[in-house]
């Protein structure tokens, strides 16, 4: 276990070192660090992920050739107008003057162009009762939902004119609007709240309005230097906005939780006697240690996302990564500098009604997991075999995952009007609002074989049952590109909306444009999109998973000079993220309390999540992992017995665990209230796997297993000895200060 006379040095005590006795220098690099990084951002400006390098396979080829040739496509509109009865058809003539007024409202607007009436593009359903006005809105498509409103409201005007029929806009730029007034106020709710949610659990957690700031206040900067970093990076790798919010969400969880660790471990050792000096040193050794160890973990975790190929993903991996690296610095070098300033001034602001729970120098910490360890020692196999079965028997669901890409009613459910015109649109024409896009380029656009072979495609993806028409070609001469819309059958049916994009890709595709030498014809669309990006996510699986497992595997090693300690972090890890996805797929899937969490009818989980919440999962449960057993095996090399180390090290870390996870949980819950579903299947599945984690794993399993394995919790065998020795800065007894020099301060270990 090493000599406990024996005094080396380690990073994360020479930096708590360094700024406590550097203090205001200390402080005054952090700020001017977040200073620059901020403005140097800011100058810089966010390059955002483009769409063409938003998916794989074919959509990427097709946004490319697009983007290449400078092709602006507008957002386009449709005006539904059904009968509500089922009495009139589109030849009545209050049906045709419907149309008709429909067509003057929206040109008066100015706001539209190519508007066509139904009559002349055959956009008139099958059973004649319903019928499509389609435009264009004038101006970038990105921006369209700020200036589609004049629209909707000259369509609700023809609207109340005509009460025997419905009529009813959708499109990109109404379904933008309709989002953004929705749900951007939603977001900005959850990510504003998530601060004060975090702040009032750390003022229940230390009593004191200081104590409870100092986190808060190191979690928001290093956001906020993360956020010009990000500028900055995104010229090298593009960011985007889902980047910013998981950024704002992981670094708002790591770095309270990195603060707080260091915070309880400095009051600990001054409850316990110790000077500030000293219980600064041991805490910089031991809780600053636990931060770097786990920090490291969980920025190799996240970088797993960089193998997924995709760029919505990379953009996350890397935001993620850095706000933890930019958290975990913050936290052993600012820190102790603050800390070092405020002295017992941490303990200002004291809040009535909230006594402060001041430990006892003996460490016995928290009665309620004192009670629950003594049972879990005294019987650790029944223990270790109930906490394995009840958490094999959550993931078991997870067993029939069905993943897919939410339909807009499954995302949204009947919450907006826009989701029922969506679903009659398709009702009435299967697949026109969704409809595949051909993007052909060519040579020459208008050569005889090439415009033969668009006719042929035109007729054939008719014949071969894959649409039913109108399938519509838009030819750009200058860029020699041809657009062809075809409304796929199946709808918002994923599968068989899928079938007939099969049929393109695989029949009609190869027999017409497919013969013509030159020619690129990628298939896009939203259909598409969701298979090509699919294909690429399960394609990313595996090496995602080797990655983020054998990496982290390694750092436990290297940490802890443990090979069983390594395999049992891995091992916990999987049972908790297994845990969570069988509460996603018992909810979001099977609906079992789906009506808790707002979530009926969904019957999927959406495909970008499993992958996701592995990485972030794996990732974060590191925290509590490194920081119990480091706690552990600190009280192993003072002597303890590996029993007692257990119940020492569980239960004067189960405080501050246990305020950790409330924040966390706290904090991903609110994702879960959002009413995207996407949004809250993360929420909920984030928030119950740190539950899990912080209860079951941390605080029944891990105890039980390593009671079962006892001094074989530290076998290293022979040939892995020569291993880099990582474990330096553990601090197994308080002692008095060494001499100090200007590279760092010695801890005895």
């Amino acid at each position: 276990m090493g000599n406990a006379d024996t005094r080396v040095r380690g990073v994360a005590a020479r930096a708590g070192g360094w700024s406590a006795r550097h203090r205001w220098a200390a402080v005054g690099i952090w700020v001017l660090f977040v200073v620059l990084a901020m403005g140097l951002g800011s100058a810089a400006g966010r390059v955002d992920v483009k769409d063409s390098e938003q998916m794989g396979g074919e959509t990427r080829t097709a946004a490319r050739i697009v983007e290449d040739a400078g092709i602006d496509e507008p957002a386009g509109e449709s005006v539904l107008i059904q009968a509500r009865d089922g009495r009139l058809t589109a030849t009545d003539a209050e049906f045709r003057a419907a149309v008709t007024a429909v067509v003057e409202a929206v040109e008066g607007t100015g706001e539209v162009t190519g508007v066509t009436s139904p009559y002349e593009t055959r956009t008139i359903s099958q059973d004649g009762r319903s019928a499509l006005v389609q435009f264009d809105m004038r101006g970038e498509a990105d921006t369209a939902g700020e200036r589609v409103e004049p629209v909707l409201k000259a369509v609700e005007g023809v609207q109340k004119e005509h009460g025997s029929l419905r009529i009813e806009e959708i499109g990109g730029a109404s379904m933008m609007k309709t989002f953004d007034d929705a749900f951007g106020d939603d977001f900005q709710k959850a990510e504003y709240s998530a601060v004060p949610v975090a702040l009032g659990i750390l003022l229940v957690a230390f009593g004191a309005l200081v104590a409870a700031l100092v986190p808060v206040a190191l979690a928001i900067t290093a956001i906020m230097a993360t956020m010009g970093l990000m500028g900055l990076v995104s010229h090298f790798q593009p960011m985007s906005d889902t980047a910013n919010s998981v950024m704002l969400l992981v670094g708002l969880a790591v770095g309270v939780d990195y603060c707080l660790f260091y915070l309880r471990r400095e009051r600990e050792e001054r409850a316990a006697g110790r000077d500030a000096q000293t219980a600064l040193r041991i805490a910089a050794a031991t809780s600053g240690r636990a931060i770097v160890v786990s920090g490291v973990t969980v920025c190799v975790a996240m970088a797993g996302m960089l193998f997924t190929g995709i760029a919505e993903f990379e953009a996350m991996g890397l935001a993620s990564l850095m706000v933890v690296a930019v958290a975990m610095v913050g936290s052993v070098t600012v820190l102790p500098a603050l800390l070092s300033l405020l002295g017992e001034r941490v303990e200002k602001g004291r809040v009535p009604f909230l006594r402060r729970r001041r430990r006892r120098a003996t460490g016995e910490g928290s009665r309620f997991w004192t009670a629950v360890l003594r049972r879990v020692l005294a019987r650790p196999v029944l223990a270790a075999a109930v906490a394995v079965g009840a958490l094999l028997a959550v993931a078991a669901p997870a067993v029939g995952m069905k993943t897919q890409n939410l339909t807009l009613d499954q995302e949204f459910g009947d919450s907006l009007p826009l989701v029922q015109t969506y679903d009659r649109v398709n009702e009435a024409f299967p697949g026109g609002s969704d409809p595949a896009e051909v993007v052909v380029k060519a040579d020459d656009i208008n050569a005889p074989e090439v415009r033969a072979a668009l006719a042929d495609f035109r007729t054939q993806a008719v014949g071969s049952g894959a649409s039913r028409g109108p399938v519509d070609i838009t030819v750009h001469d200058e860029q020699n590109v041809a657009l062809i819309h075809v409304p796929l059958v199946g709808g918002s049916d994923q599968d068989e909306a899928g079938e007939s994009l099969d049929k393109l890709r695989d029949e009609v595709r190869p027999a017409t444009l497919g013969k013509v030498d030159g020619v690129e014809a990628p298939i896009t669309g939203q259909v598409a999109g969701n298979k090509d990006f699919n294909d690429q996510l399960v394609g990313s699986v595996a090496p995602v998973f080797a990655f983020v497992v054998v990496f982290a595997f390694l750092l436990m090693l290297l940490s802890f000079r443990s090979l069983t300690v390594a395999i049992t972090s891995i091992v916990l890890n999987l049972l908790s993220v297994g845990a969570a996805y069988g509460i996603l797929v018992a909810v979001f899937q099977h609906g079992w309390g789906a009506s808790l969490v707002g979530a009926e009818g969904v019957g999927a989980i959406v495909t970008w999540l499993p992958l996701f919440l592995f990485v972030i999962l794996f990732g974060l449960s590191m925290d509590y992992h490194v920081f119990v057993v480091s706690r552990i095996r600190e009280a192993r090399l003072r002597g303890r017995t590996t029993r007692d180390a257990i119940q020492h090290g569980v239960v004067t870390t189960a405080g501050v665990v246990t305020s950790a996870a409330v924040i966390m949980v706290a904090v991903f819950a609110i994702f879960g209230t959002l009413s995207m579903q996407s949004m809250k299947q993360m929420g909920v599945g984030l928030a119950a796997a740190v539950l899990i984690d912080a209860t079951v794993i941390r605080g029944v399993l891990l105890p039980a297993v390593m009671a079962l394995l006892g001094e074989r919790n530290w076998y290293l065998p022979k040939w892995l000895h020569r291993l880099p020795d990582l474990t330096h800065d553990e601090s197994p007894e308080a002692v008095a200060p060494p001499a100090r020099d200007d590279e760092g301060e010695r801890v005895g270990v």
